[in-house]
């Protein structure tokens, strides 16, 4: 199932896509939350009354997906738990190159750095160093905290694309690498949400590409992930709670545009789109800063 995210004039609304139709929950049923971090909290990430009320819908709560104004998977996160240099190739080709991780790489993200599926990503007024970073997303489904290896799956909802665009030089201002991570509508975070039991536990052996006007630029599969997302969910709930609604960006492979000779960065009329097998394709353009 394919929860989305989509604006009306009402206000942001959560859809199940089904072919190129899209059932408007709320229209449903008006009492459904319009948030996904919130549908979860009330389902504890169980999908049967969802599957329910979509059976029930009535034709009038059912859109065309074609034309639909893309909202983000989730509205309001809680957290927003990234990972760096999960991907060995991608450590070969940094500065890091001589001092693998023996532990998650953790750093965070702010809802003002997200922008939803064909919304356009911003480079910066002062910086050219605009970087894509394609990247499987995991969405937490009920809280969790001392969540041993072998249970993180039941943890998960479901998985979407990210795009976790960095700005290089202010990411490499300090060893902190959150300022460089944040800026506003660099984090592209889409389509839709394809729930857990679609895809393979944890998200294993799925296929990850992202092209920029077309050109593919990484190309790996989440399968050769350091730290997979059973050991990261271990590894974080050991400090943080994490909540339904929760994201974890688990990191990009290599090719990244600051690695490539001559180096690659996105610029203003770019096109920049994240696949990753059996969840979707995020697109984004790129657009400057307004002045």
């Amino acid at each position: 199932m394919k929860i989305v995210g989509f604006e009306t004039e009402a206000g942001t609304r959560l859809g199940v896509v089904e072919g190129d139709q899209v059932v408007d929950l709320q229209a449903a049923d008006p009492t459904t939350p319009g948030d996904l971090a919130l549908l979860l909290a009330r389902t504890n990430g169980d999908w049967e009354a969802v599957r329910g009320l979509v059976a029930r819908a009535p034709a009038a709560a059912r859109l065309p997906l074609e034309g639909l104004k893309f909202a983000l998977p989730v509205a309001r996160p809680g957290k927003i738990v990234c990972l760096g240099l999960n991907y060995i190739e991608h450590v070969k080709e940094g500065s890091q190159r001589d001092n693998v991780p023996k532990y998650p790489t953790i750093f965070k993200r702010a809802i003002s750095s997200l922008v939803a599926h064909e919304g356009a990503m911003l480079r910066p007024r002062v910086s050219e160093k605009l970087d894509y970073e394609g990247e499987l997303a995991v969405i937490i489904g009920r809280r969790a905290k001392h969540v041993g290896v072998d249970a993180a799956a039941g943890c998960i909802a479901g998985y979407t694309c990210f795009n976790d665009a960095s700005v290089r030089d202010f990411q490499r201002h300090t060893t902190q690498w959150d300022m460089g991570k944040n800026f506003d509508r660099t984090g592209g975070f889409g389509p839709w949400m394809v729930t857990a039991d679609e895809l393979p536990p944890c998200g294993k052996d799925l296929k990850i590409e992202t092209r920029l006007n077309g050109a593919v630029m990484q190309s790996d599969n989440t399968s050769n992930m350091m730290f997979p997302v059973a050991e990261t969910i271990a590894y974080i709930t050991q400090g943080m709670t994490l909540e339904p609604g929760d994201v974890i960006v688990t990191g990009t492979p290599s090719g990244v545009g600051f690695a490539r000779d001559p180096r690659v960065w996105m610029r203003s009329g770019d096109i920049c789109e994240i696949e990753i097998e059996g969840v979707g394709v995020l697109r984004n353009p790129v657009e400057d800063e307004a002045a």
